[in-house]
């Protein structure tokens, strides 16, 4: 109950006693007043409670339409009574289909009893029956739009746990093979140079617990079915952490263009295809000496550039993998594209632009 929901019942209730007070003619007067002001809290329970509600509102009108009838007595409705009509919206608009199915038959026998009452012709019960539809045709269409707009809203969010479970992979994936470098680094140098195989073990212990903690905060959030983004997801500030030049190959990482204002989105995704570039050439580059991580904003588009200098060979290109095809399929989530290949200068090259202004 909001504060427009009092709001609301205050106007009503004022409204009620003011015409019970200044309407001339008005049949058990002080009955009618304070019975129509005793309705009105019931509009604070129309979301929550729709048909007894709408059955307390419309019951009221029937028990006055009935002594009207027995009584022979004047009109004993008030206009501030049409806020029964808010109810019948209601029952519509929140109401489950059993709900909907008992009030609406309810609603129709008070209205043609009120009808009766007042000797209603064709054109009078014509018209009332349209006008009682059209705040049932109202809550029907707000209905529906509330039913688009939660079913687009679950498909965001299975949208985001998808892209959740490719962080996942990116993030094992970049991590296992650094563990795997190491490890073959480690085991080139234990017989000869203990104390870099030490580093090298250090190295493969912080990389799994750094895997380890990634993991077990995107599977937390893949088990929350309302969960949002995780706040620790990395995006193009964090690129620089992935430079290194005490190791072979060298990763350089350049950043140009105003990037502070890229999309989360589109933001989380320049890394994790950085990421995952660099992973690929970090495993399969021969010979490399560099890598090079560019990323640079022109006017509304984003461009992502990893090249390395290592060896390649003429021959027919092999069909891509999974991950390539993976980093594909992201960018074109976004709106963007991603292609994959020899380099203009030797080496490999992956390129992919992103709209800056985020998925359309």
């Amino acid at each position: 109950m909001g504060r427009l929901d009092w709001l609301l019942v205050g106007g009503f209730e004022v409204a009620a006693l003011v015409e019970g007070i200044a309407r001339p003619g008005l049949a058990w007067q002080p009955f009618v007043t304070l019975l129509a002001m005793a309705l009105m809290p019931a509009l604070l329970w129309r979301r929550s409670h729709p048909l007894a509600t709408c059955l307390v509102g419309f019951g009221v009108a029937g028990l006055l339409s009935l002594l009207q009838l027995f009584t022979r007595s004047g009109d004993l409705g008030l206009y501030s009574m049409m806020a029964i009509l808010i109810l019948l919206y209601s029952l519509a608009r929140w109401g489950s289909g059993r709900e909907i199915a008992l009030g609406i038959p309810f609603v129709a026998a008070v209205v043609a009893v009120g009808m009766f009452t007042a000797s209603a012709g064709v054109a009078e019960i014509v018209g009332g029956a349209l006008f009682l539809l059209l705040f049932v045709a109202l809550a029907a269409v707000f209905r529906y739009r509330a039913g688009l707009w939660h079913r687009e809203l679950r498909d965001i969010r299975n949208q985001e746990r998808l892209a959740l479970a490719r962080e996942l992979h990116d993030t094992v994936a970049h991590h296992v093979s650094a563990i795997a470098v190491q490890a073959q680094a480690g085991g080139v140098v234990a017989g000869t140079q203990p104390h870099q195989a030490a580093k090298a073990l250090a190295a493969i212990e912080s990389e799994a617990s750094r895997t380890l903690a990634e993991m077990r905060s995107m599977v937390r959030v893949l088990r929350e079915a309302e969960g949002d983004s995780p706040s620790s997801q990395f995006g193009v500030a964090d690129l620089s952490a992935l430079a290194r030049t005490d190791a072979t190959p060298a990763v350089e990482v350049s950043l140009a263009g105003s990037l502070a204002r890229v999309p989360r989105p589109v933001d989380a995704a320049i890394y994790r295809l950085a990421q995952e570039a660099l992973t690929n050439a970090l495993r399969h580059a021969r010979n490399a000496t560099r890598v090079e991580i560019q990323v640079r904003r022109v006017g509304d588009v984003v461009t992502l550039r990893v090249v390395d200098d290592g060896m390649t060979y003429p021959g027919p290109s092999a069909q891509p993998g999974y991950g390539l095809t993976g980093m594909a399929e992201r960018a074109q989530l976004l709106g963007g594209s991603l292609s994959a290949g020899p380099g203009p200068e030797g080496g490999w090259m992956v390129e992919a632009f992103l709209p800056a202004g985020g998925p359309a």
